[in-house]
Formats: C-alpha cells, structure tokens, sequence
C-alpha cells in the first residue's frame, strides 16, 4: 500500500540536487544506496494545483493515462523496491517537469539509470498511443478565421530539441549551425495549437525541407489525400502545389496581403512550440538520454500535450527557469518561382479590390 506521509520535503530535495554529465556507472551504485522512502500517494497527498504544478497533467488525466499505457507497463524489481506503473508514470510526467534524471529518481527513491530506464519505458509505452492522439484533421475555418487565408490544411516548421549523451560521442551530424547538439524536430498543427503530424527522427544538422522531402506526409500530399488544401511553410520548404510558402520579394499589393495573411496564419505553429515546451519544460532544457529515449520523450510530450489541450488542462507556469529556445541560424532560403496554384490564390482571393 502506498503511504499517506507528507512529502512537503520533496520540492527542496529536487532544487538540491543537480544533474551531472560524464559520471561513471559507479555513481549509480551511490545513488543506489539512498535510502528508501515510503512512496506516496500523490494523487491523494497533493491538492489539484500543486499537482497539476508538479506533473504537468491533472489527476484526472493521470488516471486516464494510465489506463490506457497500463498494458505496456510492470512494476519493477525488488531492486528500486518495486516502483508501481502509477510511480513509474510520476517519475517520468516529473522528468518531463524538471530534465533532470538524478532529481526524479530522487522523488521517488531510485537511482539515476532506474530513473532513466523507467523514462525510457513510460515513454515508448505513451507513443503507442501516437495514431490516436495525433492526426490529420480537414477542418480548415478555424485558420480562416485567424487572417482569412483559405483551404489551409496545417501549418509547418522544424523546432530544434538539444541532446546530450553522456559518456559516448554524439554523432556529428547531430551538431547543429549554432555549433550544439540537437535533434531537428518537424511538426504540423492545426490552428488550435494541437499536433497534427510530427517526425523526432533527423538529426540537428539536417536542413528542413531534408526531413520533409523524406516524411510519409509528403508522400500523403503527392497522393492528394488532403484534397485541395495547403500546408503553409516558412521559406526553408520548398513551393509545392499542397505547400505555400512566402513570396520572397512581393511586387505587388496582393503578394503583400498574401504575405501577411500567411505569416499571421503561420504563427501558429511558433505558438505551438512555446506552448509544448513550456508545459514540458524538460523540451526546453538539454535532454540528456540516449537518442532513442530522446526520440520516444519529444513524441510523448506531443501527445500530452495534444491530451491537455483537448481536456483544456491549464497551463501552470514551469518550476524550473527554461533559458532562450535554440536558435540556429536561419537556413537558406529557397528562391523558386511561383506555381499556377499560387498565381491562382493570388488572383482570386488576394486581389486588391476583394480585401
């Protein structure tokens, strides 16, 4: 049974602490002789807010989610004291809180490679819940509504989450134009701030249109299988007929109104991200896991995140300081001319006289 102690201590054990970088695996051996705390009942010992605060998720999404990942999940061995699936589920919703391994493993009283491993499988079992959570819907009358800009299936752009891999050398192509290690991240969402699409799988060195000219989701558009409405993209992706991006030099009033209506409509996306990674603020941080648990985390915020925004679970500010987002420098524009998809925007909707 779990206790019903007070964990007031908690908060100023976790700030305590510090993660560290290139520690042996001996180190795990020390945190290993913690000792072991009765684990609690936060569902029961912490009011609504102070675990929404903690867990970036209410209880009542906690216990949802649970249900839904409890199949992919056992309790551990007597190793870290039999870590039950709701702790297991805690330890990783407080790593996505705080990024750090040592704090959450801590929290709950195991070491720092348990922590990892229970991150790592708490994880992967939420991104099986992707094809739910994340998907393409047609509706396009909530962009309009944004700055009337039509038939507008999703905004995209790249987002770069940094990485470190303690210990082992981060492969090159992982080193972004900033010089830092990172993996380039593209997703799509919908004007209300969800994911619609998102691929966590390139490197920090690959360019943007890179990872879209290889995604199911173009091989979807040149199938036609949205119909007649446009992804708008920033000027890294390529003009397609199903991708409208910037006009790099208007010449004319309706190219500017076009601009203009684009950007604003665009912008949904920079919200998205913002929104994302200050739920989850260990996204804003340095994720320092492996590559693939990396990978399984940036999904599984996603879906979280999407599972918020649907339940209209409020956004609480994070407990941790999240500095500047990573900028890398803007890629190289791609100049290319206007297609007839385009020129027919222009002439029908952007026209001077209509607006």
């Amino acid at each position: 049974m779990w206790s019903s102690d007070s964990d007031s201590s908690d908060l100023e054990i976790l700030f305590a602490l510090s993660d560290w970088d290139d520690s042996d695996d001996s180190r795990d051996d020390e945190i290993a002789l913690v000792r072991y705390k009765n684990r609690v009942n936060y569902t029961k010992t912490l009011d609504a807010h102070e675990f929404l605060l903690r867990f970036r998720l209410d209880k009542t999404q906690v216990e949802s989610l649970l249900g839904e990942i409890y199949p992919h999940l056992r309790e551990s061995g007597a190793r870290n004291n039999g870590i039950s699936p709701l702790h297991q589920l805690l330890l990783t919703l407080r790593f996505y809180a705080l990024g750090s391994l040592v704090s959450v493993g801590q929290f709950i009283g195991v070491s720092k490679s348990a922590a990892n491993q229970i991150v790592r499988n708490v994880s992967c079992a939420i991104t099986n819940l992707c094809s739910k959570y994340i998907c393409i819907n047609n509706t396009t009358e909530d962009f309009y509504k944004i700055a009337q800009f039509p038939q507008v299936l999703g905004v995209i752009d790249c987002t770069h989450i940094r990485i470190h891999i303690s210990r082992r050398k981060v492969p090159e192509e992982y080193k972004n134009r900033k010089g830092s290690y990172s993996i380039n991240v593209q997703a799509v969402c919908d004007a209300n701030l969800m994911f619609m699409n998102i691929d966590s799988k390139w490197s920090g060195s690959t360019h943007d249109a890179t990872i879209f000219a290889n995604s199911v989701l173009k091989a979807q558009c040149e199938k036609k299988l949205y119909g007649n409405k446009w992804l708008l993209g920033d000027n890294a992706y390529p003009l397609k007929p199903y991708l409208l991006t910037p006009i790099l030099n208007p010449q004319s009033k309706s190219e500017e109104l076009y601009n203009e209506s684009h950007k604003k409509t665009r912008d949904c996306i920079e919200q998205c991200f913002d929104l994302w990674k200050r739920r989850f603020p260990a996204l804003g941080l340095i994720i320092r896991t492996s590559i693939l648990s990396a990978n399984a985390v940036i999904i599984a915020t996603a879906i979280l995140h999407n599972i918020c925004m649907t339940n209209n679970v409020e956004d609480v500010p994070p407990e941790v300081k999240i500095p500047d987002g990573e900028q890398v420098p803007v890629q190289d524009a791609l100049e290319v001319p206007k297609n007839i998809e385009l020129e027919t925007l222009l002439a029908n909707h952007f026209k001077v006289e209509d607006i």
